[in-house]
């Protein structure tokens, strides 16, 4: 099997694969145009065949958003920055390329986002478009820092869209689900680039939930991980800082973020699959393994951190409101369950932004993800989580797993309608439709 920057794929059949290896698709045929161009043509020509048409990104999606048995865009070739702005302090990047790619660039300009989510493998339209995000009291999604955006659409035309042109457009499209159009190009507000400090320290579950309107208040940036069958959780702050750079250690970055993160947890993770009797033992080792540390580097260095242990994830948005009564019937469902949960439970915070289908449009956010490791079952734990997340009028990430349909998500998104009506005046005839887009908004 071989790997390509756009998810897996074997050569053998055509049959893609995304990251978590839950979904695969047999697409009729795939392209990876060079340029805008030779994407809107394959468009064109895919609507005079009769054929859908999905863009893919590095496949980094638990859902089937991307997979479709029509063309299936791959969008490898469409990579670089167009072009910096200095003046009005944005960059303008294709849409195919990754965000790691994106982060080096830009810090070698003295340029960065001002947010991002823990992993920088997807690509700048597949993060986008799905929601993707980090954690901030006042900094939003990486789609709230979009400042414009060029789509091709169904008729194969090219549309720029920003807040001043075709601004109904530019709302929605900045979390599209690859609904409206594909995306080629989008124009991300940057600023100089700037230090964190991090600071990672255990603490006790029940601490974080007394504390955590204080710990969200003091932090711009505040996360925690729950480590199921446990009463621990392990804490970062992130924080701007003047400074100066004191980065990881090599040799205690590499034992921390590879050797116990990576390599140590894939082992704890295979003895737990192998022998679910013994992840609460597990849970309670791994949950005291990372010891408190502090350092300070350059945004994505910070903010990002490598995952090579395969997973499969479900994550909701419930109101900020209701974080801590969500954690704690959380934990509640475990322990009284038979379920033996390997992974930690993360939790992050958004403020409300104005993008109609963001997880976070038009209200506080906090976001509660729960994993398993891949190739465990996984149905019965994400099942029992979902009935609580949407107890609490949760929103599924577009990207991660879910069960819900478009008569629940129009009840939890004020602004659902506003979004399929310019669905049907941008695709009529449902050229970018396939059966995920058609579960979560409709027929």
């Amino acid at each position: 099997m071989s790997s390509t920057a756009s998810g897996k794929t074997s050569g053998a059949n055509g049959t893609w694969r995304n990251w978590g290896g839950n979904v695969a698709a047999r697409p009729a045929r795939q392209v990876a145009p060079a340029s805008v161009e030779e994407l809107a043509a394959a468009v064109r020509r895919a609507r005079e065949d009769g054929l859908k048409v999905k863009a893919v990104g590095t496949g980094h999606s638990f859902t089937s958003i991307a997979a479709t048995d029509g063309v299936l865009i791959r969008p490898q070739l469409l990579t670089g920055i167009r072009r910096i702005d200095r003046e009005a302090m944005t960059v303008t990047v294709e849409s195919g390329t990754p965000l790691k790619r994106l982060n080096a660039a830009l810090a070698r300009e003295g340029l960065s986002l001002t947010n991002m989510g823990d992993i920088m493998e997807q690509t700048v339209s597949g993060a986008t478009s799905t929601g993707t995000h980090g954690t901030g009291r006042e900094s939003a999604s990486i789609a709230a820092q979009i400042r414009g955006l060029e789509l091709v659409t169904a008729d194969g035309s090219v549309l720029c869209c920003s807040a001043q042109e075709n601004p109904e457009v530019f709302t929605a499209a900045r979390t599209g689900l690859g609904a409206l159009g594909v995306v080629t190009a989008i124009t991300f507000a940057v600023e100089p680039l700037f230090l964190l400090t991090a600071r990672e320290e255990p603490m006790p579950l029940e601490r974080v939930l007394a504390e955590f309107d204080q710990l969200w208040a003091e932090n711009e940036h505040f996360e925690f991980y729950w480590f199921p069958h446990t009463e621990n959780t392990t804490t970062k702050r992130n924080n701007r800082s003047l400074g100066p750079e004191r980065p990881v250690g090599r040799l205690a970055g590499w034992f921390e973020d590879e050797f116990l993160s990576n390599g140590v947890f894939q082992v704890a993770q295979w003895v737990g699959r192998a022998a679910p009797a013994t992840v609460p033992a597990i849970a309670r080792i791994s949950s005291q393994a990372l010891s408190a540390r502090s350092y300070t580097d350059i945004p994505y260095k910070v903010f990002t951190s490598p995952r090579r242990v395969r997973f499969v994830e479900m994550e909701y948005a419930v109101p900020r409101a209701a974080l801590v009564e969500t954690v704690r019937e959380l934990k509640a469902m475990v322990e009284r369950s038979n379920l033996r949960v390997g992974f930690p439970v993360e939790v992050r915070t958004a403020p409300a932004d104005d993008i109609t289908l963001s997880t976070a449009s038009g209200r506080d956010s906090a976001y509660v993800a729960v994993h398993m490791y891949r190739g465990t079952p996984y149905q019965a734990y994400f099942t029992a989580a979902e009935r609580i997340f949407t107890a609490h009028e949760g929103r599924p990430h577009w990207g991660k797993v879910h069960t819900r349909d478009a008569e629940y998500l129009a009840r939890v998104y004020p602004r659902f309608a506003e979004f399929t009506a310019l669905r049907d005046r941008l695709d009529p005839d449902r050229l970018f439709q396939n059966d995920y887009l058609r579960r979560v908004l409709g027929a």
